[in-house]
């Protein structure tokens, strides 16, 4: 008996689930918009509040819809798109083509002494400088990533805050002739803690993409290492494979 309960709850969260996300992507429930409360979910469809709830939460987790603490429950706005197989659209090329306004705002930039984590990614001794550059990526005013990089100094040398709000490879290029040849991309799913939470404007606990990045030249050393995160409300990664 208790089995079949949960089956029949398991099918009926799933049911909401389905009935709301079909209100959002019609348009119904539009983007930033507040949903109705859970109590009004449960009038609407005849359930408890744990089904209800249970709903909500995987919508969340999926990036449909995101949790105000003390407003409510609000519908995500359109996912920013960012291709991870390629190099060859920076950040504010990629999300002007979608209609969308791009910025970058560089945080901070410090010279920091390479520590044992750090010199295993770089050709480095311990205590050599390295850059750390610590930036936020805005889409139409919202901050979508937070930034923190990493460079070595004898290969960066002089290396400016204000430069660094544009496209770092482009600048990387341009300015030190160091061409990126390649790469190596790693993304998990992680909960916002509360520094995270605060940077990018989301509740604690709300999940979020991680990336980290190792960024190879030509002679297979790493020109930059760097982790990101991205609020799981906007991002969208897609991935291209050519065979």
């Amino acid at each position: 008996m208790l089995v079949d309960n949960l089956h029949e709850e398991h099918a009926l969260h799933l049911k909401v689930k389905e009935s709301i996300l079909n209100l959002i992507q019609s348009g119904e429930y539009k983007p930033d918009t507040k949903l109705p409360t859970e109590a009004e979910f449960c009038e609407i469809y005849g359930v408890s509040r744990t089904t209800v709830r249970t709903a909500l939460q995987q919508l969340s987790q999926e990036g449909y819809v995101y949790k105000h603490q003390g407003r409510g429950t609000f519908v995500s706005g359109k996912k920013v798109k960012q291709k991870l197989t390629s190099t060859v659209e920076n950040f504010t090329e990629q999300i002007t083509m979608q209609g969308k306004n791009p910025s970058i705002k560089a945080l901070n930039l410090e010279v920091i002494q390479a520590d044992s984590f750090l010199i295993d990614i770089f050709d480095v001794t311990e205590g050599d400088p390295i850059n750390k550059l610590e930036r936020i990526r805005y889409v139409n005013g919202e901050p979508l990533q937070y930034e923190q990089a990493y460079l070595p100094w004898k290969l960066t040398p002089g290396l400016s805050k204000e430069a660094c709000e544009k496209s770092l490879y482009s600048l990387l290029d341009k300015e030190f002739n160091l061409k990126i040849k390649k790469t190596v991309e790693y993304l998990e799913i992680v909960l916002a803690d509360s520094d995270i939470a605060e940077t990018l404007n989301i509740s604690v606990g709300e999940p979020c993409f991680s990336l980290e990045t190792y960024a190879y030249l030509e002679d297979e050393s790493v020109v930059e290492y760097s982790k990101t995160i991205f609020r799981g409300d906007h991002a969208n990664f897609v991935i291209e494979r050519n065979y």
